[in-house]
């Protein structure tokens, strides 16, 4: 009888460790692909500085406080409350739809794919957005 509850908890266990190893494996892969840089840069190399234009008496934006903007990293979490944009529509509409659970969105200028639930970044375009 415990040799038996042994092999039936010792397969349960080898289950759930590949599963989770699987699991792990997918979320590592989920990044921009090299369409979707191709869109974002040429959006942006073309219609970028319509989007940057601030209007009269608009302040331009600083950017991040260094010790914020040092977190702005794949697989850290979004600080909380940061300021976050959503892409401009036209762009979006131009990119295929993220994979389900993911969005893109603009944070201090780089345009970021994000887990919705953990907000866990996963990948960052940096040098895309002129400032």
């Amino acid at each position: 009888m415990k040799r038996t509850i042994a092999k039936t908890l010792f397969l349960v266990m080898t289950v759930f460790m590949l599963s989770t190893q699987v699991v792990a494996d997918i979320s590592v892969s989920i990044k921009f692909s090299a369409g979707e840089i191709t869109i974002i840069q040429d959006w942006y190399r073309d219609y970028g500085n319509l989007t940057a234009a601030h209007g009269k008496g608009e302040k331009k934006s600083k950017g991040l406080p260094p010790g914020i903007a040092k977190n702005l990293a794949r697989g850290k979490t979004l600080p909380p409350g940061i300021a976050k944009q959503n892409l401009p529509e036209n762009l979006r509409s131009a990119l295929p739809t993220p994979p389900a659970g993911y969005e893109r969105i603009i944070v201090d200028g780089k345009v970021l794919l994000v887990d919705i639930a953990t907000q866990v970044i996963h990948d960052m375009l940096e040098d895309v957005i002129l400032r």
